[in-house]
């Protein structure tokens, strides 16, 4: 098998797996909001084009001249749905404008246009040269490329330079998967014109392979990531709501068992229940950003001096003590049949963990289940 092949059955696959994507979505999501709907219909746009171009390159044709040279630039579609993803994701549908609207124009009338030089072709020309289509083709690719460019410079420009717009939401997802696609979606943008470039001055199509190659891949990323992150922050925001009836209200730490130490004493008792006060009482837990520095100077002390009481009085060091008022509190969500919708990833997250995976980490250290087991428990 070639590396032509291979690029092309990359290419089949990740087409069928954005159909299933878009069937699967449709048909378990119970209510499809409108950051779901531009997500899966970005992933359809990217398989439509790329099965187009599958069918092309496989030799699949059709005797009918129309349907021949009618190629349906569904490229067109990616960026402005994707744009439209990014705003309804980001909360700011209602401060920018989405380009969906202008983008269907656009491919209205160039579908028109096609049509017309087609028909011209078919019954004007007596030698039917394709050439006058081919020609507009490759002018109608360069139109796109800018126009999709321009949509992309926007998104950019809202993500990177933008976050004021949006800072509600960044206290749920850091948007790092965003950035990143933004990252790697600058680099396809560069294929794209290279490969303009050199079809274009040569004729060769292969200078397309690497592009297709690239779409390929971000079909199978984006799909996974928008609609994960998406469910997650959905659970984030809905638990936050619920949060102020669930909080802990009760000291849960066990203090160490070198209660003889020189460092005991009525002055450093005082303070470390000032400590659990301020942990409490300010669910200084559930942040994630939270650090023995932080929380010193908060309290007025030196971050050794506050290291030291916690080991003492608790016997654990600051991230285990800290952690174990995070692990009792998802404990407390898992364990209610009012947060059985929500997802366990999501409750971690809200609970003060920076990731699925320390979530995960922390809670088979403190239980010695993970928490799918804990959680089936109540079922």
């Amino acid at each position: 098998m070639n590396w032509i092949a291979i690029i092309n059955f990359l290419l089949i696959a990740g087409a069928i797996q954005g159909f299933i994507f878009f069937g699967v979505t449709f048909l378990l999501k119970k209510k499809i909001g409108p950051a779901i709907l531009f997500l899966i219909l970005t992933v359809l746009f990217i398989s439509l084009n790329n099965l187009q171009a599958w069918l092309i390159d496989s030799g699949y044709s059709t005797g009918l001249f129309y349907l021949k040279h009618m190629l349906v630039p569904w490229y067109l579609l990616i960026l402005p749905c994707f744009y439209s993803f990014l705003l309804y994701y980001l909360k700011v549908d209602e401060k920018l404008k989405s380009f969906i609207n202008l983008a269907l124009w656009i491919l209205l009338a160039e579908l028109v246009i096609r049509t017309i030089l087609i028909a011209y072709v078919y019954y004007l020309e007596p030698s039917k040269d394709v050439s006058v289509i081919e020609g507009y083709t490759a002018m109608e690719e360069v139109i796109n490329a800018i126009f999709s460019l321009i949509i992309f410079s926007k998104a950019i420009i809202l993500v990177f330079k933008k976050t004021s717009l949006y800072s509600e939401i960044l206290s749920f997802d850091d948007i790092k998967w965003i950035k990143a696609f933004l990252i790697l979606g600058s680099a396809v943008f560069l294929l794209w014109i290279i490969a303009m470039v050199v079809f274009n001055s040569t004729g060769n199509e292969t200078a397309y392979y690497p592009l297709r190659l690239a779409t390929s891949f971000i079909l199978y990323w984006i799909g996974y990531q928008g609609l994960f992150r998406y469910t997650i922050i959905q659970d984030r925001i809905l638990l936050r709501k619920s949060f102020p009836q669930q909080l802990l209200t009760k000291e849960l730490t066990k203090r160490g068992n070198d209660q003889k130490s020189d460092f005991v004493n009525e002055k450093h008792n005082k303070s470390f229940s000032e400590l659990e006060e301020l942990i409490l009482t300010h669910q200084k837990y559930l942040d994630p950003l939270l650090s023995l520095e932080k929380l010193a100077a908060e309290l007025a002390i030196s971050p050794g001096h506050l290291s030291k009481l916690i080991n003492v009085y608790s016997g654990q060091h600051f991230s285990d003590y800290i952690n174990g008022y995070r692990i009792e509190q998802s404990k407390k969500l898992l364990s209610d049949s009012t947060f059985q919708p929500y997802t366990i990833v999501a409750i971690g997250l809200e609970c003060g963990f920076n990731s699925k995976s320390t979530f995960y980490t922390a809670f088979k250290k403190f239980t010695g289940q993970t928490p799918s087991d804990f959680r089936a428990q109540y079922d």
